[in-house]
């Protein structure tokens, strides 16, 4: 990158409260659609992705998301895809640090699945990123191939041993999966908590064609929380980390245990985010169709005016919450697009 472009007048806009009350401070934000896995609960195997000249460029994600946290954004969560696999993105994590330094932005972190961590972890962390969500649903290399259609296990355990080298807190995602890795959520939880990570399971959610039923992947965590609390001593906590997992201690462990629940239990109440994909489409809530496209104003002027007004005329219609179902009825998507295309 060249460094930022100036914002001059998206310090003057107001915070992003939506229609409902809810203030919102949290972006995530793909950097790109492109994946070096193939979960095959989020992408079908033989994937169409964007053109590249469709992406907004990095210059061009450092301003959206500089216009986001002049406007009260204090979380920002980058995302793909996988965000390692878009070429010199550490330089748009390198420029992002300004805002950490500032004290305008309070935390910048990612997601990823590891197989990229190894490289980048050092310099993540010298850029003020201080923890990181890793998605793992599984310690079986075999099981490990099979949700991800080719993917090593071993690169992953390398990176989030890097991570955890350079002093980055890693916290662990897993989707939980029926007939596939619930019965190794125990050990799991007992491998996370060894190593002073967390754990947070996930529930599948109904996005994009994959190829398969989700019927048949759909674990609900109400079921996982049941069986799990015939092993631990599972205490709820109040905390949160602006996210929409709700944690429980667990005592035999010391360790926290999160739970997303989409299906069983939304967490649309508190929702403080929105997200932004690499075209620059603003999607205020995951499981809705809803769509502002920020691309254009942003490219219309070398001002936040027109960009800043987007943003606004798109929080004002924040729906109140998803409606994600999974049923023998409704074995279909909820949302077209698939979550790599959204960003996790």
């Amino acid at each position: 990158m060249n460094g930022p472009i100036a914002s001059p007048l998206a310090a003057l806009s107001s915070a992003m409260t939506d229609p409902f009350g809810r203030t919102i401070s949290y972006l995530r934000v793909s950097v790109t659609d492109r994946c070096d896995l193939r979960c095959f609960y989020c992408m079908s195997e033989d994937m169409t992705f964007l053109p590249k000249a469709d992406l907004l460029t990095l210059e061009e994600l450092d301003r959206l998301c500089s216009a986001f946290i002049a406007k009260g954004v204090k979380k920002l969560r980058l995302t793909g895809g996988e965000p390692l696999v878009r070429r010199n993105v550490m330089s748009l994590v390198r420029s992002l640090s300004r805002h950490l330094q500032s004290g305008a932005l309070n935390e910048l972190t990612l997601t990823t699945n590891g197989t990229q961590l190894a490289k980048h972890a050092q310099e993540l962390a010298d850029c003020g990123v201080r923890r990181i969500n890793v998605s793992l649903d599984t310690l079986d290399p075999r099981k490990f191939r099979e949700i991800t259609r080719w993917g090593e296990i071993d690169k992953v355990l390398e990176g989030i041993e890097a991570a955890r080298a350079a002093g980055l807190a890693v916290k662990i995602n897993a989707v939980a999966l029926k007939n596939l890795n619930e019965d190794e959520l125990p050990d799991l939880l007992r491998w996370a908590h060894g190593k002073n990570m967390g754990l947070t399971l996930i529930e599948v959610m109904p996005m994009g064609e994959i190829g398969a039923g989700r019927i048949d992947q759909y674990l609900p965590l109400s079921l996982v929380r049941a069986r799990l609390a015939q092993q631990f001593t599972l205490t709820d906590l109040a905390e949160s980390t602006g996210g929409p997992a709700r944690y429980v201690s667990v005592a035999e462990t010391g360790g926290k245990l999160g739970f997303i629940t989409p299906m069983t239990h939304n967490f649309c109440e508190s929702c403080n985010r929105v997200r932004i994909t690499c075209t620059g489409t603003l999607h205020t809530c995951l499981g809705h169709e809803d769509a502002s496209d920020l691309r254009k104003p942003l490219r219309a002027s070398d001002d936040d005016e027109l960009l800043a007004a987007a943003i606004d005329r798109a929080i004002g219609l924040k729906p109140k919450g998803h409606d994600f179902i999974i049923d023998r009825r409704h074995d279909r998507p909820s949302v077209s697009r698939h979550m790599s295309v959204t960003g996790g």
